[in-house]
């Protein structure tokens, strides 16, 4: 059995197929849902697992293995008194991170409300960007800056804590350059290499795509 994590997606439409595919397209296991037959036969041959069904039913939940799953994306905007049951029932089933999608501000904070670990406007955030970032465990932001270069965002391990920038040399170990550093709501640009480093903040550096996995 793969330690890889388990995803599904409620909701077909060009945001949740967008998660989707990107999560496939890494190789992860998917589980896509959707309550439209039309739109699920018609995605079906590029999505291992489709399924049509109304997740807003906790029994149907439980026949399609919801519970076992690491992380369920509700993608309904379109319907917020749907989007709110299934974030509700993947919770009670004991989903450890449900992400919602959400039309509004008020809407994310009902979201939030009922359960939901992360609410996401597709606004600020692309499906693809979302995918990428639940993929590389460990980052915070995940940022293309082209084909080849991406900024992240990641937290500080513990076991750099208490080290500083110049003993890490992450440019060597990792080939990435640090650009930032962000504690709290505070973002430092001009950086001292001396200063130890902490758990609580993250770094904000820039790579090319080739060395994610070093970082992982």
């Amino acid at each position: 059995m793969s330690n890889r994590k388990t995803y599904a997606v409620f909701g077909l439409g060009r945001y949740g197929l967008a998660v989707a595919r990107e999560l496939i397209k890494d190789g992860a296991e998917v589980l896509a849902v959707d309550s439209d037959e039309a739109l699920v036969n018609s995605v079906a041959g590029e999505l291992p697992y489709c399924k049509c069904a109304d997740v807003t039913d906790v029994e149907v939940l439980r026949q399609l293995g919801i519970a076992d799953m690491d992380v369920v994306v509700v993608a309904m905007a379109n319907s917020l008194e749907a989007g709110v049951m299934a974030v509700m029932l993947c919770k009670e089933l004991g989903v450890e991170t449900v992400i919602a999608k959400c039309s509004c501000e008020a809407h994310r904070r009902i979201l939030s409300k009922v359960g939901a670990d992360r609410v996401v406007q597709p606004e600020s955030e692309s499906g693809i960007r979302l995918a990428k970032n639940l993929l590389t465990s460990g980052f915070v932001d995940v940022i293309d800056l082209s084909d080849d270069v991406s900024l992240i965002e990641l937290e500080v391990k513990a076991e750099w804590a208490g080290k500083t920038l110049v003993e890490l040399n992450l440019r060597k170990k990792y080939g990435v350059n640090v650009i930032a550093i962000r504690k709290e709501r505070e973002l430092v640009i001009n950086i001292d290499p001396t200063m130890k480093l902490d758990t609580a903040m993250q770094l904000v550096v820039i790579t090319n795509a080739s060395k994610l996995n070093k970082l992982k």
